[in-house]
Formats: C-alpha cells, structure tokens, sequence
C-alpha cells in the first residue's frame, strides 16, 4: 500500500500549525504545494524517497524532503512534535469542517480556546462564534451544519479510497499459492458511495497460511482479531479490513449473504421461506439437502430470480424486476466512448491540453471535450471570450494536426450567474461543441431561487449540459437547496443533459436521482471533471454510480458513436 495520503496529511498538519502560529507568514505555502504534489503523484512516495528522487517531484525542495524521508524511516518529524506542543489543536480535524479554514481555527483558539470539534461545538452552540469579528450568525449556522457533515461520515471512506486500498490487499494475497478463490464483498462491492469496512471472502487449500499473511501487511495498525474462519484488521488510516473463509461449495451463497444489503437479504429469505426453502450463507436448503450455494447464480435462479448484479442490491425495486425478468443491462466502462468535461493548464488543471489528449487517447477514446472554467471564476483562472477564442482555434489547430485519431471537442464550463445568466456571451457560446452549465457561487441562495436560476440557465439554447446538478461534496458540503423536479422538467423541454459528475467526491447525481431523471427521458453524461491526468481514471467511478442508479448505455450520452453524440446534443 502506498503512503502518499498519510504523508500528505503530516505534511498537511505542518502547514496548518505553522499558518495558524503565523511567525512566518509564507512558509506554510510550500507544505501545502508539498500536499498537493504528493496527492497528485503517479507512484509510492516511499519508492521515490529510497531512490533518492523526493526533489525531482514538482513543489519538493530540500527542507521538505527531509522532512518526508525523515517521516517514513521513523515515523515522526521533530517540526511537527514542536508545533504540536506550541499550538496544541486538532488542526486536520477543524479544517475537514466546511467553512472552517485555518483564518478561523486561528481566531477561534486564540480567542475562545478551541482546540477541536467537541470544543467548537460547544462554542457555536453557545452563540459565541457570532460575536468574533469576521464570523457572525450566518456563519456560526454554517459551521453547524458542517459539524454535523463531518459527525456523519466520521466512520465512512470514500468509495475510491476504499476500492485503493482493497486492490492492494486483494493484489497481496492472490500472490499466495493457496488462494483458490478471493473476491472483495459488502458495499464495496455494492460500489456505495461510502464505504465503513472492506469485506472479503476466501476460498483456500490452506486457510491458516492466508491468515498469517494477511495480519502481517505492511500499514496494519491493530490486529482486531484472528481465527481460522475469520480476521480482522485495523489500518493506519483507521479503515478496517475483514477476511472471511468459505469452503467453495458455499462460496456462491457466501458471496450473495455478505454483498447484499441488509433489506435485499432480508426479502431473498422471505421468497425461500415461501418456497419451502432455508437460505443463509453456507447455502439454499430444502431441508438438510442443499440445492444451491456454488454460485451466486444458482441461488439465484433457484429463488426464481434473474441474477441482480451487485451494485442493485439495496431492495430499491430490484427483486421484483428480478422475478419479472426485467433487470436491465447496465453500463459499463467499456460502453464508455469520451469524456465531456475535463480541465487543462488554462484555468485550474495540472497538465497541458497536449498531456490531457494523450492520456485521453490511451484510453482508446473516439472523442474528447476540453472544458475549461470561463471568467466569473477567477480563483480557477477563469477564460474570457478573448482567451475562449483563441482556444477554440488552438483545438481546430491539434485536430487538424492528425496527431490524435479522437475527435477533439470544443468545450467550455460556464458560469451560471446569480440571475440565472451565463458569464460568456452567446456568439462565443455558439462556436463551442459542447456548453457545460455549473453553479460554483451563491450556494447558500434559497430552494426557489437556485431552483429558478439553473432553469433559467438551461433555457439557453447553447447551454448543453448541467454540470454537478445539486453541487454537493461527499463527507464536506451539502447539496444545495434545489427543486430537482423542475430542473428536469426544463431540462427535457429544452433538451439539456444531465452531468454524472464521476469525482469521487461529488458523484453527483445520486443514484436516486439518476434514476428520476432517466424515468421521464432525460440523458446523462457520465463525466470525470478531471483536472489532471491521473484524474481521466475517476470514469470507472461514474460508471459504478451510474449502475447504482440503473442506467444502461442508451440512458449515458458518451456511450454513443460521435455522428449520433452530435446529433443529440445539438438538438
């Protein structure tokens, strides 16, 4: 397993602390571009480190290369034992709180000794955040609602986080010869948004050995329990990893007990008990003699069901569909042909047009949309119309070149303004392939005025898509006030698209909402938002949530040839 996200988080706290001691009014900058560079980094950052190669990454300089080879040979750094001591609060756990920053974990310890989420919660309920400069009641009632964000996803993982680790670990193991079968459960499987542990189920001609191994892992922290059916891991990063064995005449039964949710398990029971029939996790039983358990498939063509892929499995409609024959054939990454919303260098991306195509290319893409933010974003760089036009003509120029066999798209991802307008003008509008729609201002406005402004916006004919619908952050901020109803009610009037925002972090539209927007004909683009190379990869993300919400490829609009893509959009 890697540890760039437990070095970014030291580094992280060292940038925090030192911002907040404030003797250096600069110095914590470079921790943060330090952050930066090892989230974004392609390979371990303990493998660059034993090379000698922690200066060759962008944004690393001597001082912070000690500090991270110093950091993982032994496990601390004297900076950040000495900032502790002198500034003693809970930095990262203040900053994962919405609308609290290090500006306000700096007033508010300096002014009413808060040292961490508890003692914030006490003060803002206490009424005291509105009374220091700066803050008020509006924003006293932000930082709340942000507490209880965070109190909610305390013991969640994001999916991608999670699916990281468990290909990892899954990678490990099969390296043992006595491994016959392994495969990861539960609602990682499920492919949830969050995840609150990692499941998974063995078959193997020598258990105890898997076992031994698997409590050994390189990033264990605590060793939960060990058994020969079942162990139990806690890592460093608090995540915990359960291992299961199964003897494989069970191993099918196993697989759908421990992937289904508690409701979808729940039903299945109910249907066997109908039937005359026992189902649990060794098997389906018509009194002692087992008529199925080798596969998932058996137990479920025993029950009388179509077989239910496992991102469905959450009693939402599933089994009834199941029983009609009617479960529908979803998407997958390989129906996936582009992306339509990505970032480059001009606004707020990492990589240059050139370095985004070629990735884009290697994934064997017929078509690709650079989007860049336009002007009312100013802290990404935002493009004017003069900076929009000159793009435009620079990707008539690379397509025209031949260098890439994708068709290049132009594309923008434009402002939505408070009245509901767009921040470009419409003849520059009317030169782009694909218009992309976001809000990324005024979040807070009320349901009926965000409700108004979006539709307003796709009333523009040039306006093609809606970007990240109801702008939430998974675990960070909520979505905003919106009727959804009446964006998709206008939204199929004026034959907009719905945005699947495949960022692990937003995932936005939800599965429920997905599935609202495809019942009365709405199309979706399944979108990364990239904003690095590395981030093109996020598109098996979108495709896992667009499964959840039961979409098939008719439904997802890059999933078409380009000559009918073009044709739906400019209707």
């Amino acid at each position: 397993m890697t540890r760039n996200a437990e070095v970014a988080r030291v580094l992280q706290e060292i940038g925090l602390l030192l911002e907040i001691e404030g003797k250096d009014r600069f110095k914590h900058l470079a921790y943060y571009r330090g952050v930066r560079s090892i989230t974004s980094l392609g390979e371990d950052v303990e493998s660059v480190a034993k090379r000698g190669a922690l200066m060759d990454i962008p944004g690393i300089g001597k001082s912070l290369a000690d500090v991270i080879k110093t950091y993982l040979e032994t496990g601390e750094v004297r900076i950040l034992n000495e900032l502790r001591t002198r500034v003693p609060v809970n930095v990262l756990e203040l900053d994962s709180i919405p609308g609290v920053g290090p500006k306000t974990i700096k007033l508010v310890y300096e002014k009413l000794g808060v040292t961490d989420i508890e003692s914030l919660e006490k003060a803002a309920n206490q009424g005291k955040l509105s009374s220091l400069p700066g803050l008020g009641e509006k924003t006293q009632k932000q930082i709340i609602e942000g507490i209880q964000i965070v109190r909610a996803g305390l013991e969640r993982t994001l999916l991608s986080d999670a699916i990281s680790v468990a290909e990892q670990i899954e990678k490990k193991l099969r390296k043992l010869k006595v491994v016959k079968q392994l495969t990861i459960a539960g609602s990682t499987r499920r492919r949830r948004e969050t995840i609150g542990d990692i499941d998974f189920l063995l078959d193997a001609t020598d258990p105890k050995t898997v076992m031994e191994e698997f409590v050994k892992f390189e990033g264990v922290a605590t060793v939960i329990a060990q058994g020969p059916t079942k162990s139990s891991i806690r890592l460093e990063s608090g995540l915990q990893v359960d291992l299961r064995v199964l003897p494989s005449e069970s191993f099918g039964a196993g697989l759908q007990y421990f992937t289904g949710s508690v409701d979808h398990n729940v039903k299945l029971r109910s249907i066997a008990q109908k039937m005359g029939l026992r189902l649990n996790e060794y098997g389906l039983f018509k009194n002692e003699k087992k008529i199925a358990g080798d596969d998932e498939e058996g137990v479920y063509k025993a029950l009388g069901l179509q077989w239910i892929p496992p991102e469905l499995r959450e009693d939402k409609g599933e089994i009834e569909a199941a029983q009609k024959k009617k479960i529908p054939t979803l998407v997958s990454m390989s129906d996936i042909r582009g992306d339509l919303h990505s970032h480059t260098d001009q606004s707020d991306g990492k990589n240059t047009i050139e370095e985004m195509l070629n990735t884009a290319q290697a994934l064997e893409y017929e078509y690709y949309c650079v989007s860049d933010h336009t002007q009312s974003l100013t802290i990404a760089n935002g493009m004017d119309e003069s900076r929009l036009l000159k793009r435009i003509d620079e990707i008539d120029e690379l397509n025209a070149s031949g260098r890439w066999k994708m068709k290049i798209l132009k594309g923008a991802e434009v402002d939505i303004l408070a009245d509901g307008g767009l921040d470009i003008e419409d003849d520059v509008l009317s030169q782009l392939d694909i218009v992309t729609g976001s809000i990324h201002s005024r979040m807070k406005d009320t349901k009926e005025i965000m409700t108004e402004r979006v539709c307003t916006a796709l009333e523009n004919k040039y306006v093609h898509i809606l970007g990240h619908p109801t702008g939430r952050l998974i675990g960070k901020r909520s979505e905003f006030e919106i009727n959804l109803e009446s964006v998709f009610e206008t939204a199929q009037k004026h034959n907009v698209i719905m945005e699947l925002n495949a960022h692990p972090q937003r995932l936005d539209l939800n599965a429920g909402n997905l599935r609202a927007a495809t019942k009365i004909g709405l199309k979706i683009a399944i979108n990364t938002d990239a904003h690095r190379i590395s981030e093109l990869d996020y598109m098996r993300f979108g495709v896992y949530q667009a499964r959840r919400g039961w979409l098939t490829p008719d439904d997802v609009i890059n999933t078409y040839p380009l000559k009918k893509l073009m044709r739906i959009i400019k209707k």
